[in-house]
């Protein structure tokens, strides 16, 4: 089975308007999650409640739309709208680390209740007629080896694959991953494995590689935002086979002159967009903004930067302020 690179499903960030922009200039990915979407009863879907998840012909991998919830009922409804959608694939969102998913017991709250998760994938799979269906996992709520209760239960059903982030909730993205759980629990999951967590150049990928040597692929989210072409050095380096010689995969250094030539048309056209579909130069604003928190990330002058694009308020002092940066 050949190693996939998949974009991770960052909630307000990798939208569609986000995904038409970003697949339009950079590759390297072999599929993309979609932020996820509420599971709703059938009694209450409506079109517009799937809107981030319309197929988009345009976008040259395959989308696998994510599915936030706690009841199976719910869940199967919503993953029979998107198979009449022509999905083949849903996940489900068992990772997210915010406190107001998680109190509600979706998420990773969920995570601490193995009878309850039971209970969830029993009503989706005798529900049937529903695409495959996936998970996206922490390793725990609070506890580190709360995986230890929940993985047998995974196990038992019929799951395309089980992305796992070597995080607790608890956490959100601070820290470091508890490798030696990560890797043990990444083990006892008897479905194919697809890694997420502090990728964020081909070094780390690399060791990533020698953590967990049967990983069917890896999931990239910070990362491939804060250095677009991470997914195609990763790509080159996987298809070249390059015995660890990480120099020779020539795309430009991050942060560098060549680097923001490259990103200059990117950012126009996800900023375009967002221009054409937001209502007023606010809600633009905080979008692109968003973006720059993590496109700032390998600039030598980030934080500074940041410091100047906070004080911004109108749309063509921000274009001002962007092209002084990315075309100097």
């Amino acid at each position: 089975m050949p190693f996939t690179v998949q974009l991770a499903p960052l909630h307000g960030v990798t939208n569609r308007h986000f995904r038409a922009a970003w697949f339009a200039h950079f590759g390297g990915f072999d599929s993309a999650m979609a932020p996820f979407i509420l599971a709703v009863p059938g009694s209450s879907v409506r079109k517009t409640h799937f809107k981030d998840v319309i197929p988009q012909p345009e976008l040259p991998i395959p989308l696998v739309p994510q599915i936030l919830g706690n009841e199976g009922a719910s869940f199967a409804d919503s993953a029979r709208v998107l198979r009449d959608a022509g999905y083949g694939e849903v996940n489900w969102n068992l990772g997210c680390p915010y406190p107001m998913v998680a109190k509600k017991y979706r998420g990773s709250g969920l995570l601490p209740h193995p009878d309850r998760i039971d209970r969830f994938l029993d009503t989706v799979f005798r529900a049937g007629d529903v695409p495959a269906v996936s998970v996206k996992i922490r390793l725990g709520r609070a506890d580190v080896e709360e995986w230890r209760s929940f993985m047998p239960v995974l196990n038992r059903y019929p799951l395309a694959s089980v992305t796992i982030h070597g995080r607790v909730g608890t956490q959100m993205y601070r820290g470091s991953v508890h490798l030696a759980e990560y890797a043990e629990a990444a083990a006892s999951c008897a479905h194919p494995v697809i890694g997420n967590g502090d990728v964020f150049d081909l070094p780390s990928f690399r060791a990533t590689q020698t953590a967990f040597p049967n990983a069917s692929g890896w999931m990239l989210g910070r990362g491939a935002l804060y250095d677009p072409y991470l997914p195609s050095r990763i790509r080159a380096y996987l298809d070249r086979g390059l015995d660890g010689a990480l120099s020779r995969v020539d795309f430009p250094k991050p942060g560098s002159v060549a680097w923001l030539a490259g990103i200059a048309p990117f950012h126009d056209d996800v900023f375009n967009r967002y221009r054409s579909v937001l209502f007023g130069p606010a809600h633009v604003l905080d979008k692109m903004k968003e973006i720059w928190t993590y496109l700032s990330y390998w600039l030598p002058d980030g934080k500074r930067y940041m410091a100047r694009l906070a004080r911004v308020r109108g749309l063509e002092e921000y274009s001002m302020c962007v092209d002084e940066l990315l075309r100097r």
